[in-house]
């Protein structure tokens, strides 16, 4: 049964990786397009575009599109009962979401009447762009979720270098390149994905809706949350430092998101994973092994990231953001303490916790908001990495202790210690930016990836095997 799981588990991340792998290889692909043809204002005023969609997608939708991914798990191959899942996000959505526009267009009115039509119709689309997407992985068509994201991807990787590159159509065009992109992407899944056919009217249901709410509507906080520690950061260094400041924080943060292609693939398929496990009787025994083993997967990969990141950092980084480098060695270790509070909301949501998660991030952005204000004055950017840093230490270690009030899990403090330790002192050494010392880490990253993780390696290589020989 642990095993099935396991290859499970492996099988959907591997897919959903093809889906924000290509993602984030576009991202890098257009940052030297974007830091080179936008002007530092600009390029941070993109920056808090996203980051306000961001925003208002949770409190437009009540983050709704999170109920259909859970609710679809325990109906899968009953189109009737998925039909009306389906229907009743659909309705609520494309109501509430009209709201949301019309007060987000008079929000925006500093900037001009075409950027902030753009604004509008590119947060209208990117909503049901994410729903339809949490659905087509309730409905276990995780393939389907991975293809549209590559065709996302794909498209604004094109607009981008023809509205910007191009045409040099600055802001403009990088807004114009995100919406083209997301709506193209949402036709293909309602066409790849019959979603029409789950559509009908007739079971439109208060109930139904009620019900999905009040599992989702705790996820909102959770979501405003991040958000704040997300933006706080961005907001704090606009409103103390100025905008170009902003923009070279912003550039800090491209190489460590990186993290987040095998990290957001993975949290997708545990959520999945864990949901299924909750139901067993060594769910336990199951989430103590699984993080143990997600624990050396992650250390050997940030390891990995951080001895290539001296040769990223010259490749992709145009321009006067040289600042931001050493940014990174903070922000990498913030990265890795989000990915494992991500794991272990994971298994949150799998016992339907949500309001548990929502309030361990809550104490995370405030913890994050406190430290911003208090050290921005004191040492400048600094403030937002080492804050994000702290928040996230935080959140893990809370949900560490506060899930074994759920079930027991185990932890290998000394190990999980050690292995820290480790990655601790590979981040001093990158920040001296010395090339002895990034050679240094580079034989430390592959040691200590190969020899944590061999088991690990040895399974997937076999799994892939079985794959190619069929």
């Amino acid at each position: 049964m642990s095993s099935h799981r396991e290859k499970s588990l492996v099988k959907n991340t591997l897919i959903i990786s093809l889906g924000t792998f290509l993602p984030r290889l576009t991202s890098i692909i257009t940052l030297p397009i974007l830091t080179a043809f936008l002007t530092n204002a600009e390029y941070g005023t993109l920056d808090l575009i996203n980051t306000l969609v961001s925003l208002l997608l949770p409190v437009a939708t009540l983050q709704i599109q999170l109920a259909a991914f859970r609710f679809l798990i325990d109906h899968r191959n009953k189109h009737e009962k998925s039909s009306k899942i389906i229907t009743n996000i659909v309705v609520f959505i494309a109501a509430t979401s009209l709201i949301t526009l019309t007060i987000l267009f008079f929000s925006l009115h500093l900037l001009s009447i075409k950027i902030r039509v753009l604004i509008c119709l590119y947060f209208f689309i990117d909503i049901f762009y994410i729903t339809l997407q949490q659905i087509a992985r309730g409905l276990s068509k995780n393939r389907l979720y991975s293809e549209s994201a590559i065709v996302q991807s794909l498209i604004n990787l094109f607009m981008l270098i023809l509205t910007v590159y191009y045409f040099d159509s600055g802001l403009l065009g990088a807004i114009l390149s995100l919406f083209s992109a997301t709506l193209l992407a949402t036709i293909f899944l309602i066409t790849r994905g019959q979603i029409i056919s789950f559509i009908n009217f007739k079971l439109i249901s208060k109930t139904t809706i009620k019900k999905m709410i009040s599992y989702s509507w705790p996820m909102v906080p959770n979501s405003l949350s991040l958000w704040v520690v997300n933006l706080s950061d961005r907001l704090i260094i606009t409103g103390f430092l100025g905008i170009e400041a902003n923009a070279i924080y912003a550039v800090s943060n491209k190489i460590p998101s990186l993290f987040s292609i095998v990290q957001t693939a993975f949290v997708f398929a545990w959520q999945e994973s864990a949901s299924i496990a909750s139901k067993d009787e060594d769910s336990a025994a199951y989430y103590t092994s699984m993080f143990d083993n997600v624990y050396c997967v992650l250390i050997g990969l940030m390891s990995l990231l951080i001895a290539v990141t001296p040769i990223l950092f010259s490749l992709l980084i145009q321009g006067e953001y040289e600042a931001s480098y050493y940014q990174m060695p903070i922000l990498f270790l913030g990265m890795l303490f989000s990915s494992l509070s991500s794991f272990m909301g994971g298994i949150y949501i799998a016992y339907l916790k949500t309001k548990s998660v929502g309030v361990t991030t809550i104490g995370a952005a405030l913890l994050n908001l406190t430290i911003n204000i208090l050290l921005v004055n004191h040492i400048g950017i600094y403030a937002a990495s080492i804050s994000t840093l702290v928040s996230y230490l935080g959140l893990l270690i809370f949900r560490m202790i506060d899930l074994r009030k759920i079930l027991k899990i185990n932890y290998n403090w000394t190990k999980v210690s050690f292995l820290l330790g480790i990655l601790i002192f590979m981040s001093i050494l990158s920040y001296q930016k010395i090339n002895i010392l990034n050679l240094v880490n580079a034989v430390i990253a592959i040691v200590l990836t190969v020899s944590i993780n061999l088991k690990t390696l040895i399974g997937i290589k076999n799994l892939l095997m079985k794959k190619l020989k069929r």
